[in-house]
């Protein structure tokens, strides 16, 4: 998903990508991930087409002479190359950053291998969940007394992605102003170290090691600070229970809270008269305030303790997010587009709203080998018998 996302955010911005495939070893987007629309297929995954709407799409067999030879006509006419191969791969097919260079000397190269081009983890491949362990991430994820979590979903892509998006355009800008092209080593792993916030500052300055708190916080410290457990949605076919987050961090609202859970009397009792002592009475606090959550459902309990002041939210899921939240609604964060095979659906929108330059969401997912007349065509100039020559001999494949 990293080199997908970072090239997502380009595209949608206005920049023409050209994702290069191959049916000879198919994208993991593509055949493993879902959910698949209909009878599974390769250009039936959602997953495939939200990360890579807005792209045009080739297949390219680089295990053939005549593949890489190909590539590099793309890469003579391209301003950058953005890829998220293990370390090498690139580097055995001749196309590393000297090579790349030989072929267009102010290229920007982008590289996203899991753990960089250098140092003695180099040749490591990594998946999502793996670069979240190694960061330090997973470790901190999950309740104080029991084994790490860590995160089902690899969140570590995303951001490798925003990282790989912005060293593009830095290195663009860059060579806007000298004419000097470069080459950017992405680390994914270095890039999600960048999320492990003060665990690593903390053992930097203090020499405290990093531990999970769980949903609490323990820097600031604050009390109550956590998920509480609602009754569920009276619409909610299933039934499933909801869940509200809810954090008091100041006195003011400490003592909000006490009064619109309808019990004023403990703002005086001296388990919960200070922040220490809140602190101090956690476990029993926390489970004073459930009883108080699970006869209501989470949208209750969230504007009754909004109106008088208290941060509290209801813990959302997929179709809340996309069904109920009318603030998501309002901003369109879920765009409709068209696919050839899946038809208009909504996809992942774009958080940061541009007033003169927005991001655009003009197509889905491109089928595979869906623009090869496009791009081998009209941008590199070959005839419709080549094309149909070097496809029959599983070149353009």
């Amino acid at each position: 998903m990293a080199g997908p996302q970072a090239t997502r955010i380009l595209a949608d911005f206005g920049a023409e990508v050209i994702k290069v495939e191959s049916h000879a070893r198919l994208d993991m987007g593509r055949t493993v991930f879902g959910p698949h629309v209909g009878e599974r297929g390769v250009d039936s995954s959602g997953y495939f087409n939200n990360f890579n709407r807005n792209k045009r799409g080739v297949t390219l067999n680089m295990a053939k002479p005549e593949g890489r030879a190909i590539f590099a006509q793309l890469v003579a006419i391209s301003d950058g190359v953005l890829e998220n191969f293990s370390s090498g791969v690139m580097r055995q097919w001749g196309f590393d950053y000297d090579g790349l260079r030989r072929i267009r000397p102010d290229i920007v190269y982008v590289s996203m291998a899991g753990l960089g081009h250098s140092g003695p983890y180099e040749h490591y491949q990594t998946f999502g969940p793996t670069v979240q362990a190694l960061s330090g991430l997973t470790h901190q994820s999950g309740f104080p007394d029991m084994q790490p979590a860590g995160w089902g979903y690899s969140y570590m892509d995303h951001t490798g992605g925003y990282f790989g998006a912005i060293a593009m355009l830095q290195a663009l800008f860059h060579r806007r102003r000298t004419g000097v092209g470069q080459y950017v080593d992405l680390s994914q792993v270095e890039a999600a170290i960048a999320l492990t916030g003060t665990a690593t500052l903390d053992y930097a300055v203090n020499g405290r090691r990093s531990t999970r708190e769980g949903n609490r916080s323990a820097w600031p410290p604050i009390a109550p600070h956590g998920v509480y457990r609602c009754a569920p949605e009276p619409t909610d076919p299933v039934g499933d229970d909801d869940w509200v987050a809810i954090a008091a961090e100041t006195d003011e609202q400490w003592c909000a809270l006490a009064e619109a859970l309808g019990h004023p009397e403990w703002i005086d009792d001296r388990r919960f008269a200070t922040l220490e002592a809140r602190i101090d009475n956690q476990d029993t606090l926390d489970e004073l305030i459930g009883c108080w959550t699970r006869t209501r459902t989470a949208k209750e309990a969230q504007r009754t303790l909004q109106t008088v002041g208290v941060p509290a939210g209801r813990v959302q899921r997929s179709r809340e997010l996309y069904d109920d939240d009318p603030q998501l609604a309002h901003r369109g964060t879920f765009p409709v587009v068209e696919h050839p095979l899946l038809g208009a659906h909504r996809i992942d929108g774009m958080p940061a709203q541009l007033s003169r330059t927005p991001a655009e969401f003009r197509r889905g997912g491109p089928l595979l080998g869906e623009d090869n007349a496009y791009v081998y065509g009209e941008l590199l100039g070959m005839g419709d018998a080549e094309i149909a020559q070097l496809t029959e001999a599983q070149v353009l494949w």
